[in-house]
């Protein structure tokens, strides 16, 4: 009996872990999507109409300063005192940070008490050479060592006036990155100066709208935080483009008397055609493929069908045709990653796609 058992009870074991097994696989197969090409693909769909787009278009960006520097020690030394606080008005040249030079000071009177020494040593040397008393070496000798020390004195004299760093041109305290205390040295920022006197906004320009910018070119911008719009010349029109094909447009213009636009508002640009477009307009999501062969899906009899197109202009989200959709045809907008020439389409028609 236990020969018996010793066989019968592997075998159900691996009877039940077959059994679980093909349960499983069961499972699985029924979890697993089968995909039928038969089944009607849900998409959103518009029917295509004639019309007319107001050609305005409206580009924003955010507004910086032309001129911006974040002032360094040009010599190492410490912090002792700071001359400005941050949002105070500050003029070209004016003192902003002001280093140690006690040590360098002791340096020059040292090399100014050496200098007194040898030019007096030199009209000392110049008598004697010219009664024949010593030879000619010793005076060049003192002459080099004159002009040498004279070397020493302006790099110390350089060294202290570069000690007190100055503002690089008149302009607002943006930042302070130092305190009295601090170690400074060359290449360390300590202190940022915004000019914001005249400022820029910068746009991205897609390619088919640059026709609407040109270098010197006068445009509003309009800054809703301050409810005001302000006169602005086309500056820079990028000559490389983005990822996404689109222009870096530069405009300035000069800021208002109390300084009211600050670096990093918004500003927008408005910019209008002199002739509205007028044609089939279909939403840019509707699109398949590039613009160079642009094609669309139409639904005849339930079924997707791809259909070449020819775009007249893009406005924002919108395209006007020129041919390949007529007015009253079905046209796929949203759902297309499922579609496919000769799928059947069950449409839903929405005025937003």
């Amino acid at each position: 009996m236990k020969k018996i058992l010793i066989y019968i009870i592997p075998l159900a074991l691996v009877a039940i872990v077959a059994i679980k097994l093909i349960s499983n696989k069961k499972t699985t197969e029924e979890r697993v999507y089968v995909y039928d090409k038969d089944q009607a693909v849900p998409v959103f769909a518009v029917k295509a109409s004639e019309g007319q787009l107001d050609n305005q278009r409206g580009f924003s960006g955010v507004i910086e300063p032309l001129r911006e520097s974040k002032v360094s020690a040009e010599v190492q030394g410490k912090v002792t005192r700071m001359a400005v606080e941050v949002g105070q008005r500050v003029g070209a040249n004016q003192l902003l940070v002001q280093q140690d030079v006690a040590l360098l000071q002791l340096q020059l009177q040292a090399a100014e008490v050496q200098k007194g020494g040898l030019e007096a040593d030199l009209k000392r040397y110049r008598v004697l050479v010219e009664n024949e008393a010593i030879q000619g070496i010793q005076l060049e000798k003192t002459e080099l060592a004159l002009a040498g020390l004279e070397v020493q004195l302006a790099t110390l004299k350089e060294q202290i006036a570069k000690s007190s760093i100055r503002a690089p041109f008149a302009g607002i305290i943006t930042a302070k990155m130092t305190e009295a205390g601090d170690f400074a040295a060359p290449g360390k920022p300590l202190i940022q100066v915004t000019d914001l006197s005249r400022v820029k906004l910068t746009i991205q320009v897609p390619e088919n709208d640059l026709g609407f910018f040109q270098s010197g070119s006068s445009h509003q911008i309009k800054i809703t935080s301050l409810g005001t719009e302000i006169p602005a010349k086309v500056t820079l029109i990028g000559s490389r483009g983005s990822v996404g094909n689109s222009f870096p447009v530069e405009l300035t213009f000069d800021n208002t008397g109390d300084l009211a636009v600050k670096a990093g508002m918004f500003g927008e640009v408005l910019v209008k055609a002199e002739a509205n477009s007028q044609g089939v307009i279909l939403p840019a999501s509707a699109l398949v493929g590039s613009a160079l062969d642009a094609k669309v899906y139409v639904i005849q009899e339930g079924k997707a069908k791809l259909q070449s197109i020819e775009i007249t202009q893009r406005i924002g989200d919108q395209l006007v045709l020129k041919s390949g959709i007529k007015s009253g045809d079905l046209v796929i907008t949203g759902g297309l990653v499922n579609v496919f020439e000769g799928a059947n389409v069950e449409p839903t028609f929405s005025s937003e796609r």
